[in-house]
């Protein structure tokens, strides 16, 4: 049966903008007929996987890169060698592994394992002979880009078919805990895909939310004979309890990392704490919105996965009331749990929780006092359920 690692979360931020729309507003949504301050998941995802690199959770070649400049990586690391001739090279063999360059970028963004650049340029040095053979002459004699271009489409058919099936076979993932989790699309090369082991939601308020607009003026301090404004403007924002909520595919994770099980929990255990601790970035320079969750459930689920966002279709309000947003939240939330669990849930189900607001359950799970804890039983937990 399938095991599912599930996060909720429930924080409230201070006025804020921290992932803002085309117009610069921040990100909304219509749920239960009312309007919603939301967070998006790719937000969600690039705090997370920032969190983990900026905090060095996990070792280098376990990193993944989005990059459409996989040209320039792979020069820097061939600093050693004529760069003019390392980038034709590097051209041809990324042509041999299926993947073209308009410029010096990709068409599109990629999403490699830094085990894979690593790789490719160690593939590059390995058969540089072979690859500058392929070429058929010096990087300096093509005079024009029409014969560059002529060069590059006629040393890829003169590429020993077994290095253009090692390059392809590269392009394995390496390993890298971003790509297992978050999945990747090549469309040159579809055979190298991954499916996502983490779906992680848009984080949604749990309760109406007007916009509000902070009007501003900026002094020009040189002229000071000047009455106004250097410049003035305004900067939407709203402040929100939001519910965030994340599962990971423990089985389709442990596939991806290659059936690495010290990896699959050196991922869990680093990403918990990224869920927990992460917080974006937008507009924060105005607004320092860091504000940490107030609860987080985790929930080892089997069977079938179960978003609980549901529990706020209807708005929690609190105008009459002397609890706050987040408490009302968490109390929604703990009801709301209690029937899906009954309808669809498994006895064997487990949780862990951080709850500063006292309105979980008591006895429901194991209460942690602290993120680090909570990682830590997290850990311990799906390390538990593997050798079930």
């Amino acid at each position: 049966m399938s095991k599912f690692l599930e996060f909720h979360v429930i924080q409230n931020f201070a006025p804020s903008n921290l992932n803002r729309d085309d117009t610069g507003a921040p990100k909304d949504a219509l749920f239960g007929g009312c309007r919603r301050a939301r967070i998006s998941s790719q937000c969600q995802k690039r705090a997370m996987r920032e969190y983990v690199r900026i905090n060095e959770l996990l070792p280098v070649e376990h990193w993944g890169v989005r990059t459409r400049r996989l040209k320039k990586l792979l020069l820097e690391k061939l600093a050693e060698r004529d760069e003019q001739e390392a980038g034709i090279r590097i051209e041809v063999a990324l042509a041999a592994a299926g993947l073209t360059l308009k410029g010096d970028s990709t068409q599109y963004l990629l999403f490699l394992g830094t085990g894979e650049v690593t790789a490719f340029s160690e593939l590059i040095k390995q058969h540089w002979d072979v690859l500058g053979a392929a070429v058929g002459s010096p990087a300096g004699s093509m005079d024009s880009k029409e014969t560059m271009k002529k060069s590059k489409k006629e040393a890829k058919a003169g590429i020993p078919p077994e290095l253009q099936k090692q390059a392809k076979a590269i392009f394995n993932g390496a390993k890298a805990v971003d790509v297992a989790l978050f999945g990747r699309m090549l469309a040159d090369l579809p055979a190298v895909n991954q499916n996502a082991a983490c779906q992680v939601a848009h984080a949604i308020s749990t309760h109406q939310v007007e916009r509000e607009f902070d009007y501003f003026t900026a002094v020009d301090e040189v002229a000071h004979d000047d009455a106004g404004a250097g410049m003035i403007g305004h900067v939407e924002f709203n402040s929100a309890t939001l519910y965030r909520y994340a599962v990971l595919d423990i089985g389709r994770l442990l596939a991806n990392l290659q059936g690495d099980r010290e990896l699959l929990l050196a991922a869990v255990h680093a990403y918990t704490q990224a869920v927990t601790r992460a917080i974006p970035t937008g507009k924060q320079n105005s607004f320092a919105a860091h504000n940490a969750p107030e609860f987080v459930g985790i929930c080892l689920r089997h069977g079938t996965p179960l978003s609980l966002a549901n529990a706020f279709q209807k708005p929690v309000a609190s105008r009459r009331s002397e609890d706050s947003l987040t408490e009302l939240s968490v109390s929604a939330l703990a009801q709301y749990e209690a029937k899906q669990s009954a309808a669809y849930g498994d006895s064997r189900d487990s949780w862990l929780g951080l709850d500063l607001t006292g309105r979980w359950p008591e006895g429901k799970g194991v209460s942690c006092p602290s993120a680090a804890t909570l990682a830590r039983q997290t850990t311990a937990l799906v390390k538990i359920s593997m050798e079930k």
